[in-house]
């Protein structure tokens, strides 16, 4: 496909922004990640990727340079609520070897991704000191709190957005354009999976779970296993009609009764992950992977419209094309 474009990610993962971005349009030359299952998974899904296991700080981006994207979604406990938000003085902050990245591979984009806290006011000033730097390497660029389900996802999960593009491109490109109004509930998403083994109360349970989830949660190696997250977490799937406390191995059964409980294949659903994505390693090694992961839809809206940059075009004064975005990835019941 001589018109697609090329790639490098850092922190790559499971693969959801990667995902995302070749559906965009980019054709992955490296892709880097310390996690020995996320690896796996990406070598199993797509054998012909170039996954390169190891620690970004160690990464040396030279032989990479003058590819056309540069991407990450780099290590969220800096900026977490749930940590100290130590920002620069946190030892697994990234965004310095990301800008280090940046500096050697001279990409004509950057996106890196990251949790909402980085949007606080707390850290207005690291987001200035990143735009300042990037603008010393000749980028022009912004920062953006988008939400997974404005792109058909069925869980809210905001996260901070940096895209910066060199100045030649930066007057091409514009913010994906969301569909308002009606999203993707968890029963609507669900439903086929939740009635897989025939559960009678599959229906009931759908139209009782009507509305988006929460942020999933879960990721941490130093916090749980596999369940849907601290006790606020739980306590909003439960309004859903799912129990968090843990991951079932199956769906439910047909005499199944009470609060059903979500499968590894379903968590993937609820983070946009498509339905042959297949995740290496046991149940909390797996849930792991997803509870980390940046949405592929997410990944497509934002890669699409830095595409469209980089080859020049205005991609959102195109009719009809706010609605694709918006659940190219998704279909409801």
């Amino acid at each position: 496909m001589g018109n697609r474009l090329t790639s490098l990610e850092i922190c790559a993962g499971a693969g959801g922004q990667a995902i995302g971005l070749e559906a965009a349009g980019f054709d992955h030359l490296a892709l880097v990640e310390v996690d020995h299952h996320a690896c796996n998974t990406l070598r199993f899904n797509r054998p012909s990727w170039n996954v390169i296991e190891m620690d970004v700080r160690k990464f040396d981006g030279k032989p990479y340079e003058g590819v056309d994207f540069f991407a990450g979604g780099v290590p969220c406990p800096p900026f977490s609520v749930a940590g100290k938000q130590l920002g620069w003085d946190d030892e697994r902050d990234l965004f310095p070897d990301a800008l280090r990245l940046v500096e050697e591979t001279r990409p004509k984009a950057v996106m890196i991704e990251n949790v909402k806290g980085l949007m606080s006011k707390k850290f207005a000033n690291y987001r200035k000191q990143i735009l300042r730097k990037l603008k010393e390497l000749g980028y022009f660029g912004d920062w953006k709190l988008i939400y997974a389900a404005d792109f058909g996802v069925p869980q809210l999960r905001p996260r901070a957005i940096l895209v910066a593009l060199q100045e030649a491109y930066w007057p091409y490109f514009d913010w994906p354009c969301v569909k308002p109004g009606e999203r993707l509930t968890v029963g609507e998403a669900l439903y086929d999976q939740m009635a897989a083994n025939g559960w009678e109360g599959a229906e009931a349970w759908s139209g009782k779970a009507n509305s988006i989830a929460p942020t999933l949660v879960g990721g941490s190696k130093k916090h749980g296993g596999a369940d849907l997250g601290p006790t606020r977490a739980k306590k909003a799937w439960l309004e859903l009609g799912v129990n968090g406390k843990s991951l079932a191995n199956e769906a439910p059964m047909p005499d199944f009764e009470g609060i059903p409980r979500l499968t590894v294949q379903m968590t993937a659903t609820v983070q946009g992950f498509p339905k042959d994505w297949v995740f290496t390693g046991k149940k909390t090694a797996s849930y792991r992977q997803i509870g980390n992961a940046f949405p592929p839809p997410v990944a497509k809206g934002v890669g699409r419209a830095i595409a469209s940059a980089l080859r020049k075009e205005k991609l959102f004064d195109k009719p009809g094309i706010v609605l694709e975005l918006a659940f190219s990835e998704t279909t409801k019941r």
